[in-house]
């Protein structure tokens, strides 16, 4: 399982990503998609959606199971990743790299509080137990 220690997490498997102008990219862990399975649908949050912090703002559903996506922090929806309409399953080939969507944060701080890959490490090792 791969956690890249340059972003951060949340206990509901979301991945965050803080980029140089501000916005926040977010998708799901490789973890989320192993636990899934082979992915057959993507919802995303409609652009320009205010988001809350634990909002459920978008679904993954793969073979096996529905999954709900929750804002990792307070925001607002600027952008989707649109190839996931066409290709769900390319969150089974790189997780970290086919993010859901991108958002512009309420407050960039935010970013800070949520769980570096340490910490997401001992809550998966956490939930394996």
């Amino acid at each position: 399982m791969s956690i890249p220690t340059d972003l951060k997490y949340t206990v509901s498997h979301e991945w965050v990503r803080l980029e140089a102008d501000g916005r926040v990219t977010v998708g799901i862990t490789d973890h989320a998609q192993e636990l899934l399975g082979d992915m057959v649908f993507v919802e995303t949050p409609a652009v320009g959606r205010t988001l809350a912090a634990g909002e459920e703002c978008a679904v993954v559903e793969s073979v096996k199971a529905a999954s709900d996506v929750y804002a990792p922090i307070a925001g607002t929806v600027l952008e989707v990743n649109d190839l996931l309409d066409a290709e769900p399953q390319a969150l089974n080939a790189d997780a970290f790299g086919n993010w859901l969507f991108r958002m512009q944060p309420d407050n960039a701080g935010d970013v800070a509080a949520l769980m570096d890959a340490a910490a997401y490490q001992a809550a998966v090792d956490a939930e394996a137990h």
